[in-house]
């Protein structure tokens, strides 16, 4: 089985980039697959992301507040970010789909995979009594972890990792990657044996629930949740420890990545964009850069209609010296909100394209696919892009 092509789009005048940005958003299209549920032009929630089971609808925690627009520095020391351009820029897909074999079970040695739960009750920063959320909401929740540790890993190495929100997520198509890439014959195409953690979210949907206080607020409190929390709760995992007693994860930004499709791309962007100290590889597909940060946020002061700020409005990412970030973007032809009014803030086709058109402009590290024919986190798009942009967003770290 071949692989299949991924098409670099254009700059020149006649060329559909060019159009795109011209327009400044895409032809107005049905909106979503069959399981998204459409922006439309107004406030409307964006679907939960591929795969996972809900947690328990919960509340948010306490305090945080936001941090400054700019976040907080870099990696320091040598850094393992390539500075070629290769895979960078602007990409097109579809819309006809294929499985990279890469993402099925080609006979490689299989990791190893363990789950256990997170409890609010246990959280110094999502409690289940944020204020923000709606009364239903507020409550004590659970959520579930589940970590991939691929067949290469050696006790006592210190591991890269890659944290995938609204966990499980891919976290199946990862572990393929990892299992056939990690021992590639391909130095181009080989991956790092980094270490996958799945977290599920923390229970319901937009504005008021605790999966958009998560995910969707612009602040460093999710990158923090994650680095104090979850990232420990990994480490000193019980059985983790009887398989690999020495087990470590590297405390290096360059070595942790973050995944996230829908909200879970927003997220992925604002850990990024507030604590590039902490994750500085970043994979976002039909990431939800719209204003969907709830109105009672504290940080609405700041950032007024949330994610669409890093491309329109504040246009934080222009107007913020560069950060040391590896970015992926991803947005479907048919993604929600596809040709609605770019005043209801909530159009995910124009947000991301926009936001890529922002990264080129400041000469980040980016790749950018446009789906055709495809819809909100198409799982489509997934098996076909995946090891592709795992690859690319990895370049520069050591493999073995």
């Amino acid at each position: 089985m071949g692989r299949a092509m991924t098409t670099r789009l254009g700059t020149g005048p006649n060329s559909l980039l060019s159009g795109l940005l011209g327009l400044g958003l895409f032809a107005s299209v049905a909106c979503g697959d069959s399981s998204s549920e459409a922006g439309g032009g107004g406030a409307g929630g964006d679907d939960t992301s591929t795969g996972g089971t809900p947690a328990t609808t919960g509340g948010g925690g306490s305090g945080g507040e936001a941090t400054g627009a700019g976040g907080v520095g870099g990696s320091g020391g040598t850094s393992t970010l390539p500075t070629d351009t290769e895979g960078d820029g602007d990409f097109e897909v579809g819309p006809d789909y294929m499985t990279d074999p890469d993402l099925t079970d080609l006979g490689a040695p299989q990791g190893m995979s363990f789950s256990f739960q997170m409890s609010s009750t246990d959280s110094l920063i999502f409690k289940g009594d944020d204020a923000t959320l709606n009364p239903e909401n507020q409550h004590p929740f659970t959520r579930d972890v589940y970590v991939h540790i691929p067949a290469s890993y050696q006790d006592g190495d210190e591991a890269p990792l890659l944290v995938i929100q609204d966990g499980p997520g891919p976290l199946d198509l990862v572990s393929r990657a990892l299992d056939n890439l990690t021992i590639s014959s391909d130095p181009a195409r080989r991956l790092p044996t980094f270490v996958a953690i799945a977290v599920q979210n923390g229970g319901g949907d937009s504005k008021g629930s605790e999966r958009g206080l998560e995910y969707d607020t612009m602040s460093d409190r999710y990158a923090r949740f994650i680095e104090s929390e979850v990232l420990p709760a990994v480490r000193d995992n019980a059985e983790i420890k009887a398989a690999f007693p020495n087990f470590k994860l590297t405390s290096n930004p360059e070595g942790k990545a973050a995944l996230g499709c829908s909200s879970g791309g927003a997220a992925v962007l604002t850990m990024g964009w507030f604590r590039p100290d902490l994750f500085a590889r970043l994979i976002t597909y039909s990431g939800t850069f719209v204003d969907q940060q709830d109105d009672d946020a504290a940080e609405e002061a700041m950032f007024p209609l949330g994610a669409w700020e890093y491309h329109s409005g504040l246009k934080l990412i222009e107007n913020t010296e560069p950060k040391p970030l590896r970015i992926f973007l991803h947005v479907s032809e048919n993604d929600n909100g596809a040709g609605a009014p770019e005043d209801g803030h909530h159009n995910w086709p124009m947000a991301n394209q926009r936001t890529a058109a922002a990264l080129k402009a400041q000469d980040y590290h980016y790749r950018y696919i446009f789906a055709k024919g495809a819809g909100h986190c198409d799982g489509n798009v997934f098996k076909q892009t995946l090891a592709d942009t795992l690859v690319w967003t990895w370049r520069g770290w050591p493999v073995e």
